[in-house]
């Protein structure tokens, strides 16, 4: 049986990070921002915390950033964009697929593969929640959970 371990995964910080997400995330193995990050401090905060993954949204001007992210952990492969452009999703073969850009959190089963939105842990926008998500990962099998942040 292999170890357990969390993902943190953020996404539509606008240029806001949040104390509360940073509590929220601590302990993760590993973070994952799903674009709109809108300053590359918040990368390096969440860097602290743990590796992280980012990629480029619409609202993202940093050239650096991918616009998507596919990396394998734990014996599952994770495929990551914003969302804001189309991507032929099945030629990654992904268990999870994490998306932002709506800033409406979703954590949905489509057969073997689990779709994940974080919503938006930036500014409060469109009457939405503010949240992040933790995924947990246990011999191959992930679990996700919304985390509500006090905006």
């Amino acid at each position: 049986m292999a170890a357990a371990f969390e993902i943190g995964v953020i996404s539509d910080t606008h240029g806001q990070l949040r104390p509360e997400a940073l509590i929220a995330l601590e302990g993760s193995a590993v973070i994952f921002h799903a674009g709109d990050i809108c300053s590359q401090w918040i990368i390096s905060q969440l860097a602290e915390l743990a590796p992280t993954y980012a990629v480029a949204g619409n609202c993202d001007e940093d050239a650096a950033l991918d616009l998507i992210v596919c990396k394998e952990l734990g014996g599952l492969k994770i495929l990551m964009y914003h969302g804001h452009l189309l991507v032929e999703e099945a030629a990654y073969k992904a268990d999870i697929i994490i998306t932002g850009h709506t800033h409406r959190p979703t954590i949905e089963w489509e057969g073997r593969v689990l779709r994940l939105n974080p919503g938006s842990a930036g500014p409060r926008r469109f009457n939405l929640p503010v949240t992040v998500m933790r995924v947990t990962v246990t011999d191959r099998q992930a679990e996700a959970r919304l985390i509500l942040l006090n905006p």
